[in-house]
Formats: structure tokens, sequence, C-alpha cells
């Protein structure tokens, strides 16, 4: 398959953001476009759609943000926080938006399995079918992810 260089481009980025310790695609050697195959074809395997995922990463981020900073209980398997932290962040891609810098964590209280992610962790998700790379610090896989957030 040959490289689009928007593509190159869009992965150089990713790769080399400094607004995130280690950038998007942290140490993730492969590729942008095999990255979001790989997670869109786990995604479809969980039946389960990333406007979903992203729609119920956003109900728990309104929960969350209900306990001003302290954890709330927002179901009987799940405590959310959020924490608010002031400014935006721009998204990579190449179109216009920038997002909040809160950070909303949900942890089950049954499993004590616990995610974080950023409002723009979201829209990655929801946008772009992008779950960031293994090892960067936001990336969130997609077979916990809906465990944690669903099940």
């Amino acid at each position: 398959m040959k490289r689009s260089p928007q593509m190159k481009r869009l992965e150089e980025l990713l790769r080399a953001c400094r607004v995130v310790s280690g950038g998007f695609l942290g140490t993730d050697p492969r590729i942008l476009e095999e990255i979001l195959e790989t997670d869109a074809a786990e995604l479809a395997g969980l039946g389960v759609t990333r406007e979903e995922v992203a729609a119920r990463m956003r109900e728990i981020t309104v929960q969350a943000r209900k306990g001003l900073g302290t954890p709330v209980r927002m179901d009987p398997k799940r405590e959310v926080s959020a924490d608010d932290n002031r400014g935006k962040i721009i998204c990579p891609w190449p179109h216009a938006g920038s997002y909040d810098k809160t950070i909303t964590t949900v942890r089950r209280t049954d499993t004590r399995e616990s995610l974080r992610w950023s409002e723009l962790s979201r829209h990655f998700i929801e946008e772009h079918g992008f779950f960031q790379g293994r090892g960067s610090a936001f990336r969130l896989e997609p077979r916990v992810l809906v465990r944690v957030i669903f099940d």
C-alpha cells in the first residue's frame, strides 16, 4: 500500500508531538494506518462503534465532573472522577478543534480496573478512530476500554 504524504506528515507529527510526553504514538513501531486498522477491527469484533464508545466516554465525563475533582459513584460498578486543568489542547489532525484538558478517570469497583482519558482522547476515538499508540500516556486498548465502560 502506498502511503499518502499527508498520512506520513501526520504520523511524524503524532510521534514528535511535544504536547504529550512521548508523543501520541508512544513506543509503538507500527505505522499509523496499521494502528488505525487494527483498532478498528478489534472494535468491530466487540460489536461497538467508535461513536458509541465516545458517547459513553462523554456520559462518564459528565457524571465525573459533578464530583468537582472528588470521585463519585456513577453506578454499582463504576466510580468516576474528573480533573479539570486550565487551557485547551488542539487536535493534530488537519482540522479546527481544541479540547479541554480535563482528565477523566473511571474505576471498576468490582474488578479494580481503572482507565483515564482526556477530552482529546475521546475526540480521537470519535472522529478519527485513533486510540493512540502503544506506550503512549493515554493509549486506550479498545477491548479494555469497552469492558470497563460498558460491562
